[in-house]
């Protein structure tokens, strides 16, 4: 049943990140959409007033999503360490429990499954308490993220001019086709990369 636990815990924790990472995309491409900038918007003439950000790009070269995924990566390696270590360890208990069973008492027995299967509630418990203290910190950087792009976005777009900032993800995205002068996702992640490194 540990075993069981563990792995459990182990799809928990990386379904956790993949939502986070996924939370992550949706956040940057809504801030995408609210603002735009990037290093060929020379070409965008100034009637122009539609850009777009391709978000698969902006998450795999701003900085600050990067430090994020690398985070949360060590923070569900560790998880999933404690929750190995505690399961082995509960793993040799109930093993010993079975090589000394037949020279145990009934009454001996009783209380020794009764103790193993509470500590086996308790390491689920701890299981599922530690994936959604995780997935709480993950929302609440998420939060923070998608804050970060969509305020530079806002300021970006208005000094800019534009109107509509749209985001663009290979096979996920209602764009269908733009011309690439309208792409400004390199100068946005220079923007956001710059104003990163500032704090």
């Amino acid at each position: 049943m540990e075993r069981r636990t563990f792995k459990t815990f182990g799809l928990l924790a990386t379904a956790t990140l993949i939502t986070a990472l996924s939370a992550c995309q949706n956040k940057d491409t809504k801030t995408t959409e609210t603002k735009k900038t990037e290093s060929t918007t020379a070409a965008v003439s100034p009637t122009e007033k539609i850009v777009y950000v391709n978000s698969d790009s902006l998450l795999t070269k701003y900085e600050y999503f990067k430090d994020l995924k690398v985070k949360f990566e060590g923070k569900t390696k560790n998880a999933q360490a404690d929750m190995q270590a505690k399961g082995q360890a509960f793993q040799r208990e109930v093993a010993q429990y079975q090589q000394s069973a037949s020279t145990l008492s009934a009454d001996q027995r009783k209380s020794t499954e009764e103790r193993l299967a509470r500590k086996q509630q308790e390491l689920q418990t701890y299981q599922q308490n530690a994936g959604g203290a995780l997935q709480n910190e993950q929302a609440t950087e998420n939060e923070k993220l998608y804050d970060k792009v969509a305020e530079y976005l806002k300021g970006y777009a208005k000094e800019k001019g534009y109107k509509m900032v749209l985001t663009y993800s290979k096979g996920n995205s209602a764009i269908l086709f733009a011309d690439e002068s309208l792409d400004v996702t390199s100068e946005v992640i220079k923007g956001l990369n710059a104003e990163y490194s500032k704090k």
